[in-house]
């Protein structure tokens, strides 16, 4: 197969428009309603909080920007303790640094590739015994599949210590039939490009704490008091969503149940064609609930296959095709030197997933011919290595 017969880039998990989007956009324009809040803001914060089953909700302009409202509600100052999963994105665990407090990381599971409930007692143990509890928990749910929440949340109640369930990869997923991102005492999910239904920048917080979801909004509308003049007691953040953005969210959601349907028909075809290959193994779906399969990972062991996962990202990218690394655990990046780490055991699970994990090209627009192609890829990459 040649590398050069198809010379359009296949990315890993790129934008996918319709046509409703369309619609609420115009809206916006014809009423002028193009600045931040309006009748998008509100309906879109309606309408998802209606989806996942929830009461009250605020668009923000980033799911980074929601993390860091839920932390200032968990009144996190500088100086305290949080914990948060290691195996995540750099945006989970900035915020805590914003709020001025201490990120402490916690291993994964490998069953579910998310927060180990082992690893996180262990460190509910450790603090507890020098004194110290944890203003928050940050949960994430790691490329579309939930965390355990069962013993997840009966170590956080047994410390009374809330929640923050960073849902941005897992709308639409479910834990024992309850939609993801309604477990923790606040939830938020991203609309960022490259998630499973985007805003091309945006996120949501959510709670059925109405007081709280009323305090994000204030704090994320600059904190004005309601006043004539512009008043101001407290610090407060540019953080809301603009109308005409939340008009694309509206969209984008309509059409969320079948996003989540191709890209989990996506997966399957990676698992039929690719799962032959020995040495290869898909990120498992835990029986707890619905994965939304938001991009197909898979673990590499090279001693049978006879080549590293990075070396295959690399190869890929001859082909022009995007594919990636697992996240590089946030315990071992250079901006949190120095931050503890607990792992169930003496073995860590993050690691071991960032040094031999890949993510696919995924996107739900993604043809069956581009398909074609990564998988062919991927093969004679692994055929050549073999001959």
């Amino acid at each position: 197969m040649s590398k050069l017969n198809n010379t359009d880039r296949i990315f890993l998990s790129p934008p996918h428009l319709g046509d409703y989007e369309k619609k609420f956009v115009n809206e916006a324009f014809s009423t002028n309603w193009i600045a931040p809040l309006g009748p998008n803001v509100d309906l879109f914060e309606k309408e998802l909080s209606q989806y996942v089953g929830n009461k009250y909700a605020t668009a923000t302009s980033s799911g980074t920007a929601a993390i860091h409202l839920a932390l200032n509600l968990c009144n996190v100052n500088p100086g305290d303790v949080v914990f948060c999963s290691t195996l995540t994105f750099i945006a989970s665990a900035n915020p805590i640094l914003y709020s001025g407090a201490k990120p402490v990381f916690i291993d994964s599971d490998i069953d579910t590739w998310n927060m180990s409930p082992v690893a996180l007692k262990k460190a509910f143990k450790y603090y507890a015994s020098q004194g110290i509890i944890p203003k928050a928990v940050i949960v994430v749910n790691l490329y579309g599949q939930s965390a355990d929440y069962t013993p997840i949340l009966e170590v956080c109640n047994e410390y009374n210590v809330p929640v923050i369930e960073d849902a941005a990869e897992s709308l639409g997923s479910t834990y024992k039939g309850k939609k993801s991102g309604t477990f923790g005492k606040y939830g938020i999910f991203s609309f960022n490009g490259n998630k499973i239904i985007t805003t091309s920048g945006g996120g949501m917080l959510i709670s059925n704490d109405k007081d709280g979801i009323e305090r994000a909004k204030f704090l994320a509308t600059q904190a004005k008091e309601p006043e004539i003049h512009y008043e101001h007691k407290t610090i407060g953040y540019n953080y809301r969503l603009s109308n005409v953005l939340a008009g694309i969210g509206r969209g984008q959601l309509k059409v969320l149940e079948s996003r989540i349907q191709k890209r989990k028909e996506i997966f399957r075809r990676y698992e039929k064609e690719l799962g032959e290959i020995t040495g290869f193994n898909f990120m498992p779906e835990a029986n707890f609930g619905r994965h939304n399969r938001w991009l197909t990972t898979l673990i590499v062991d090279p001693s049978k296959v006879g080549i590293n996962s990075t070396e295959i990202v690399r190869k890929l990218n001859e082909y022009n095709i995007e594919s990636r690394p697992v996240w590089k655990p946030l315990h071992k990046q250079p901006i949190f030197t120095g931050c503890l780490y607990f792992t169930s055991d003496n073995n860590s699970v993050s690691e071991y997933l960032f040094k031999n994990g890949i993510c696919l090209p995924s996107g739900s627009n993604l043809t069956y011919d581009q398909q074609s192609k990564v998988i062919n890829s991927i093969k004679e990459i692994v055929s050549k290595v073999r001959s």
